[in-house]
């Protein structure tokens, strides 16, 4: 970590002696002293990092490294804040340029006492380096390890589960007959166990079970973790509840208390069926105040806790033998889970065999532990016996206790140990976090390059290496995916509860963050983040200056209140802030003092109440990622021009119209000059203007644009701009009516490396241009109306995965063709109402997983030749012709019941007095009257793109 550190403030510095070479003069000198021996003392901090643990001498001296780079950080910035705050003052003429050399020169020689001072003691903190380096003979060893090794591919780890658990064939049968039981009552069971046996993975397998689904149609995951919010909880369960339900959540939901919420609840399911999972509960409280949600009625509904105490899982179920203990694994599975984590097969290579069971028997049968060190012995080369012999000899014999939880510490320690130093500061920032948070990939991305832990790379945006370091670290099992898209990308992410546990004894040790819980606590002297948790809109923050990161979570005292009170932050301390996280703050207005903060490169304002921004936004000249998603803004200030490092620009929310439940995008008027933002990589949504469309040309840095409200007659504008876009990889575009015609066929040369492709308007004729994206992986064509198939031009993209088509075809057939879709994973058809036959022939899309019909009015019987898609997991109907649906049972003479037999998960749903009530196929098998669909025809988009 300090090596990490140590590299920033080298860049940093090397920037600043460029940036300021005229004025610096003899000062140059001194800089140039720091930089050589900072540079010389990197050479050993890699060793230090995994050494200082066992060497208290070690540890003080990379303590005092740590001390000297942050004192090195402060003189840089504040030299920087000295000379732009003079810059900002209104002089004129020569009273203005001797104003600027009394200033320079005061500045100048403050810097210059500074860095004496810290040039001394880089003299002092080198001379004791180098006389522990002869003492102990590490200079060499020192020097050899900063060769990392770099970690080898293994396959789509984005794609990998939490742990390729083995071994639980038998307890996910035990529990799977348990909740299964005929018994009408409702039952209460625990899965308790120490932390990383795989508590939550088993119960997932449970809840993703197919005989599971089909026996529990309203179920619900609520992780409770240790600092829950009971009204953010309580909700959860009611947006999953009526998820299954096929429902919009009622707006009065928003508004509701803690009691009327679990009464909301409780009425929900009274008289249903269904399995509630409460995931990681800490306390016998917290099982407490969720349990008068659940009625106690006699559908044989089912409650599942895991927690890794025994007391809360005793006192939850009244059977003492509804509690299930999960159990280490065995040496024979411990092997299997390391040999599949590596070597991605069930056995281990002989001359590996020996040493790898030596590794297994210190992991003590903990899944976690084991996927842990697997991470480390993945960047190992695997034929070479001595190296994983230093692993297991490294693990200490601290390994030898029968401390499991020690022990996983232990195995997790020596997994951050041989991380890279550019990922050891990446890791750290999950310690930010509260628990049981799910980050989103991209904010996640947004705040390490904010933070200057990414480093440019050729050929690569700064957001792309960043996506590099976060993928590393789910390679080396150390971050794991919770959501991701059906093309493999991210969405959000998580840490191990114990992994958490040790990088914020880490956090603490190094300095790198303070977490706040408690208002009324004592703040480090020296803090460089801080992480306010449970934040409150009616407390009044003061912070200490040297702060360069501010994230404030919000509590549910402040976020769910309809009149939020006011709150204040002091910025006067604040002045070398780079980071300002606020997001879901009790803000109704921009806060003014914000402004003031010259340095802030990153500002969060998504998911408050702020409705416009002032025309100073123009001072904060060094931001670089601007967030006001879901905020009431629907225009910037032209002063916006004045911010040239902007990269990420996010102004949009989304209207629900409550009759039909469709979302209308609203997006923010720019001002007309948005083309000067030359680094803009991330612009949404932008509204449509004819200026401003030639404008849109000038921004080839963009990653992703989104347009909304466009006109007929600004696509051809719109299309010259777009060919100029060659880095594009989203385009987003809505028309302004869904009426309206979209002029996107003058695009003869569309972005090369375009990802995702949403349009939402008429189209006269299917784009051909479309047919030459060979890297689209995502596909949403809404409104579209076409009068011919356009199957054609899409069935040879060769990374198309996911497709989706609502309102974009006036025809009565379909034809996918054989070889076509090779790749297609998810197909969503909707509101195709004349469509009377979908023919799949064989060999057409062979990849598919999940088909889903909606509102297809005029097709009466499922496509001709879905018994060719072998791949298939899901089928889903929804609001479909009743004649479809009853095609389906087995006992319908010449129906289709036998050419969907082999899909695992068929559901339709259908319209019941007011509401959609969703059914599996085998209910429907088991009584054919008791889902007799109705054909009112509902306007409930399929998907709607965010």
């Amino acid at each position: 970590m300090a090596e990490a550190l140590v590299s920033f403030l080298l860049t940093k510095l090397a920037e600043f002696l460029q940036e300021e070479e005229k004025l610096l003069g003899g000062v140059r000198a001194e800089a140039e002293y720091i930089s050589d021996e900072l540079e010389f003392m990197k050479a050993f901090l890699r060793v230090a990092d995994a050494m200082e643990e066992s060497d208290p001498i070690l540890k003080v001296l990379v303590k005092k490294v740590r001390d000297v780079a942050y004192d090195m950080e402060d003189a840089l910035d504040n030299f920087r804040l000295r000379l732009a705050n003079d810059q900002r003052r209104g002089f004129y003429g020569s009273a203005r340029k001797l104003y600027f050399s009394v200033k320079k020169l005061t500045a100048k020689h403050q810097i210059t006492t500074r860095l004496q001072s810290i040039k001394a003691r880089v003299i002092s903190i080198s001379e004791a380096h180098r006389r522990y380096l002869i003492k102990n003979n590490i200079i060499e060893q020192g020097l050899n390890s900063t060769r990392l090794p770099r970690l080898e591919c293994q396959g789509d780890a984005l794609l990998l589960e939490e742990a390729d658990l083995v071994g639980i064939d038998v307890p996910k049968s035990q529990l799977i007959g348990s909740l299964l039981a005929e018994k009408a009552e409702r039952n209460i069971f625990s899965v308790v166990g120490m932390g990383g046996l795989g508590k939550s993975t088993l119960v997932k397998k449970v809840y993703d079970d197919s005989e599971v689904k089909k026996n529990f149609k309203f179920r619900a995951w609520i992780t409770v973790s240790q600092s829950f919010k009971m009204e953010d909880l309580l909700k959860d369960m009611i947006h999953q509840l009526f998820r299954a339900l096929k429902k919009p959540v009622p707006e009065e939901v928003e508004s509701m208390n803690n009691d009327q919420l679990r009464q909301r609840i409780k009425k929900f399911l009274q008289s249903k069926r269904y399995l509630i999972i409460l995931d990681d509960v800490w306390q016998i409280a917290a099982w407490d105040a969720v349990k008068h949600a659940l009625p106690s009625n006699n559908h044989g509904s089912r409650v599942l806790l895991t927690t890794r105490d025994a007391e809360v899982a005793n006192s939850s179920c009244i059977d003492s033998s509804n509690v299930f203990h999960m159990k280490p694994l065995s040496l024979e599975d411990s092997q299997t889970l390391l040999c599949r984590k590596i070597f991605q097969e069930d056995s281990c290579p002989l001359h590996l065999k020996e040493v790898s069971e030596s590794i297994l028997k210190r992991c003590e049968g903990l899944p976690l532990a084991i996927v842990a060190i697997s991470g480390v012995l993945a960047t190992k080369d695997k034929m070479r016996i001595d190296e994983w012999n230093m692993i297991s000899l490294s693990l200490g014999a601290e390994l030898e206790d029968n401390d499991k939880l020690k022990n996983t510490r232990k195995i997790l320690s020596l997994s951050y140990s041989h991380l890279p130093y550019y990922l050891k500061s990446c890791l750290l920032y999950f310690s930010i976090f509260p628990e049981g948070t799910l980050i989103q990939h991209m904010r996640l991305v947004r705040l390490w390059i904010a933070e200057g832990f990414v480093k440019d790379k050729e050929g690569m945006t700064l957001e792309e290496v960043a996506e590099d370091y976060l993928n590393e670290l789910i390679k080396r099992n150390l971050v794991q995916i919770v959501e991701a898209t059906s093309y493999g990308r991210v969405k959000t992410c998580r840490i191990h509860d114990l992994l958490r546990e040790i990088i914020l004894s880490r956090s603490r040790d190094e300095e790198f963050v303070a977490i706040s819980r408690d208002e009324s606590m004592i703040w480090p002297e020296k803090i460089r983040r801080l992480s306010v948790h449970n934040a409150t809109g009616s407390s009044e923050w003061r912070m200490s200056s040297g702060l360069r990161s501010l994230l404030m979570f919000w509590g549910v005292d402040s976020s769910s209140m309809e009149s939020p009170p006011s709150f204040t932050l002091y910025f006067g301390g604040l002045k070398l802030l780079n980071v300002l996280d606020l997001e879901g703050a009790p803000l109704r207005k921009f806060p003014p003092q914000v402004v003031k903060l010259i340095l802030l490169k990153y500002l969060n304002l998504r998911n408050t109440k702020v409705d416009s921004v002032p025309s100073t936004i123009g001072e904060l000249q060094n931001l670089e990622s601007f967030d006001l998603k879901h905020s009431l803004v629907s225009e910037l200030p032209v002063d916006i021009l004045k911010l040239k490092k902007l990269r990420h620009l996010l102004v949009y929310r989304h209207e629900v119209n409550s009759d039909n439940h469709t979302h209308r995008k609203c997006g923010f008027k720019a001002p007309a000059q948005i083309g000067n933002l030359n680094y803009l990589q991330k612009l949404c949504f932008l509204e449509s203007d004819h200026n401003l469309m030639t404008q849109l040309g000038r921004l080839n840095g963009l990653r992703r644009l989104g347009v909304v409200n466009l006109r007929k007659e600004d696509g051809k504008l719109l299309c010259s701009s777009i060919e100029m876009l060659t880095n594009l990889r989203a385009l987003s575009i809505n028309s302004v009516q869904e009426s309206e015609v979209i002029e996107i066929h003058y695009l003869s040369s569309p972005p090369p490396f375009l990802q995702r492709l949403y349009l939402t308007g008429r189209l006269i004729e299917f784009p051909e241009w479309i047919s030459s994206l060979n890297n689209l992986a995502k596909l949403l064509l809404k409104s579209s109306r076409l009068s011919d198939d356009p199957l054609a031009y899409l069935q040879y993209l060769p990374n198309l995965v996911h497709l989706e088509f609502i309102q974009f075809y006036e025809g009565e057939e379909l034809l996918f063709q054989a070889k076509g879709f090779k790749r297609l994973k998810f197909m969503g058809l909707n509101k195709v109402e004349g469509l009377v036959n979908v023919i799949i022939e064989q060999g057409a899309m062979p990849s598919l997983e999940k088909l889903i019909f909606q509102s297809c009015k005029s097709l009466q019987r499922v496509p001709l030749g879905i018994e060719h898609l072998t791949d298939l997991k899901v089928l889903e109907f929804i609001d479909m012709p009743k004649e479809l649906i009853m095609a389906l049972h087995p006992d319908e003479e010449d129906g289709d019941y036998k050419k969907v037999a082999h899909v695992p998960e068929i559901y339709y749903t259908y319209w019941n007095n007011g509401n959609l009530d969703i059914f599996s196929l085998e209910s429907f098998r088991e009584d054919k009257n008791s889902a007799h669909p109705s054909p009112t025809t509902t306007k409930r988009d399929l998907y709607v793109w965010k």
